[in-house]
């Protein structure tokens, strides 16, 4: 899927320095065609900014890859498509979410004390030609940021209005289709925005995906990026079928081949449906922000991925049912201080709330069909935190941002074990401070330290007992902190080149997290991670762009765990190379990217082997209103992993568990060919 982005028609224009906003910035002019410069933006060499052309060229098999614009961050897959991306960052396998706060137009993605993962981030209902800018950074170091965050943030804003209307009409190999119809028009005296999207997809599995899904937007809204307000409706509903990842033996003999299933019954549906609205206000002194969203989040998933090891008759395939209301409220107000030409002064305080009302649960299931109860839970979660963050330019040279935040979370679970009910809170402050020094024109250091947490699930905090057998176990705390320290350097010294170097440290308390397959919470040793991040952009031409990223980390518990103190499936070593070519009637690109080996287990002697995917994409401009793009995939139809683990399972005939690689295998070489028509 070529995600041929569409550029806003106002661009956001702040006219202040700096100060971290909703989109991290509040001096910035996006402009399409370019990478926005982020020298006197920024406070970190890990933040950044992909405006309308940089995603429009990006060579995606599916919408949450939309994410790897984020130098070091790659999405992958273990399961259906409907299912969520397995994301990994900056030495962190972050499973569906964990660490990693991704929003999209102020809502917040990521799922607290979900059924099948904390901090669950479902991408499928996101329009990937109605995105017009996504804003990243990485590390704990804003006080605006608050769960999630500590690996980075992502934040995807949709355009108010589309310069030009679009249809696009997609097919592929794998029965694959896909069509999208978007546009805007003036109404009521602002703009009403639409888009709808309907997609098929069967992938090349011996039990076809079946992967059906449709997505709608409707927006409405007034006035200007920085002095307007809009409203927005969203809806997504899809299905599927699910190959999940499957044992390397049975491979190797013979059993089963590279595309089949153990449980063909494997799948799920989703559905969401969100209510949000923004309102802005901008002057020459102050600036406010308000935003509001209701989220109504439904999903039935089934999986199985022992097989036959603790039920040699049914099997051993579960579900983890899971629906909630999301609803919440963001609001900011900043002061504008000017003294001088080199002095002056940003000062905001913020407060954001949240509110999850929550059913969910774990049950036994042979074909779909429930069998038994491990547990249900309805659970609410409500967080409140406070903010203020102070960001200067003390002179031409020097710049700082420092800020603190207090959260509060309140946890309330009901569960059917009256062991497991009960209610608990906790309450955490979370200080950063950011140095900016740049006394040259065109390069800037940086220096940040800052605290971050993620939160546990609900259920670990106030449970007594685990739900399958019965032994007591320790409440788990609600929040755990983070700890970053980086240093960085960005510059555009040479000509048509961006160059950004990181270093960075990464502290948590504990990587406690809840084993929704199991339905408990799993107390980890605390961690440290050290990593290096190269990133350059470099656009010789104007019509050519080179794009190379390369990030390395260590990541290591630090508990004297005597298995060993490597952490399964810390991401080590990523990098990815593109081209663009945009001349003329024609446009092309290329994608290499590689996903390094990995720690399968804490001794470290099963490691994952490196996955090395190559996508490219041509496009020829029929009319001017008319284009014609051909997008392939795994191009050198390499056989390679999306995705690794090891652990026990037993199949149908084996008389006992048996410790294994299990793999989800990269999609073989695949094209798909686009009509798109504006007007």
């Amino acid at each position: 899927m070529k995600l041929r982005i569409l550029p806003c028609a106002l661009a956001a224009l702040f006219i202040h320095v700096p100060a971290q906003a909703d989109d991290f910035v509040l001096q910035r002019v996006l402009v399409e065609g370019a990478r926005a410069s982020m020298l006197g933006i920024a406070d970190s060499a890990g933040a950044g900014s992909a405006g309308a052309k940089d995603l429009a060229n990006r060579i995606a098999y599916r919408p949450g890859e939309l994410l790897e614009v984020t130098p070091g961050l790659i999405a992958s897959q273990h399961s259906g498509e409907g299912k969520a991306n397995q994301f990994y960052l900056r030495g962190f396998n972050l499973d569906h979410g964990t660490d990693l706060a991704t929003w999209v137009d102020g809502m917040p993605v990521n799922q607290r004390s979900h059924a099948h993962g904390q901090g669950w981030t479902d991408l499928n209902f996101l329009i990937p030609e109605l995105v017009g800018r996504l804003d990243y950074r990485k590390g704990p170091y804003s006080s605006r940021e608050g769960d999630f965050s500590s690996a980075g943030v992502a934040a995807l804003t949709y355009a108010n209005r589309l310069t030009r209307n679009l249809a696009t009409a997609t097919l592929g190999q794998d029965g694959y289709a896909r069509t999208v119809v978007a546009g805007s028009v003036d109404a009521a005296g602002g703009s009403v925005l639409v888009a709808v999207e309907g997609l098929k997809n069967d992938g090349p599995w011996t039990r076809d995906d079946g992967y059906r899904k449709t997505n709608a937007v409707l927006r409405y809204s007034r006035g200007y990026a920085n002095n307007g307000w809009s409203v927005t409706a969203m809806h997504y509903s899809g299905h599927w079928n699910a190959t999940d990842q499957i044992p390397l033996r049975a491979v190797q003999d013979g059993r089963i081949g590279r595309y089949d299933n153990i449980d063909s019954t494997d799948g799920g549906e989703a559905r969401r449906a969100s209510l949000s609205g923004v309102w802005r206000r901008t002057d020459a002194d102050s600036a406010s922000k308000v935003s509001a969203y209701v989220i109504r989040n439904r999903l039935d998933l089934y999986s199985n991925f022992t097989y036959f090891l603790n039920d040699p008759v049914d099997g051993d395939q579960f579900s983890q049912p899971d629906r909630r209301v999301t609803s919440g409220m963001d609001g900011s107000h900043t002061w504008h201080v000017h003294r001088s030409e080199a002095f002056s002064s940003d000062l905001t305080v913020g407060a954001q709330l949240q509110n999850d009302n929550i059913h969910n649960g774990l049950y036994d299931t042979r074909a779909r069909q429930r069998l038994a109860t491990t547990r249900e839970d309805h659970i609410v979660e409500t967080s409140g935190a406070l903010y203020i963050e102070s960001a200067t330019r003390w002179s031409e040279a020097l710049r700082t941002v420092a800020g603190v935040r207090a959260s509060r979370y309140r946890f309330r679970v009901d569960s059917d074990r009256p062991e497991n009910t009960g209610s608990a809170h906790d309450t955490l402050v979370t200080p950063s401070l950011n140095l900016v020094y740049g006394p040259w024109t065109s390069t800037e250091l940086y220096a940040n330290v800052g605290h971050g947490f993620h939160s546990n699930d609900a259920r670990g905090t106030v449970a007594s007992v685990d739900p399958k057998t019965m032994d007591a176990i320790e409440r788990t705390p609600g929040l755990v902190r983070s700890r970053g320290v980086e240093f960085g350097i960005r510059s555009e010294a040479i000509p048509k080149m961006q160059t950004s170097l990181s270093l960075y440290r990464l502290d948590f308390d504990s990587e406690l997290t809840y084993i929704g397959d199991a339905g408990n919470t799993e107390a980890g040793d605390p961690s440290r991670r050290y990593g290096i991040e190269f990133s350059n952009y470099y656009r010789p031409l104007k019509w050519l762009s080179l794009d190379f990223d390369a990030a390395y980390a260590r990541a290591r518990s630090r508990g004297g765990n005597p298995a060993g103190n490597r952490i399964p499936g810390a991401i080590e070593g990523v990098a990815q190379l593109s081209l663009t070519v945009d001349r003329g009637p024609w446009s092309s690109a290329l994608r290499l990217r590689w996903f390094g080996p990995r720690p399968l287990i804490e001794d470290d002697s099963v490691r994952s082997k490196a996955s090395v995917t190559l996508g490219g994409r041509i496009g020829y401009r029929l009319a001017k209103d008319l284009q014609l793009e051909l997008e392939g995939f795994n191009l050198t139809n390499r056989r390679d992993s999306a995705i690794d683990y090891f652990y026990a399972s037993q199949l149908k005939g084996e008389a006992a568990p048996v410790d294994d690689v299990h793999f989800h295998p990269i999609e073989p070489r695949s094209f798909r060919i686009t009509l798109v028509k504006n007007w």
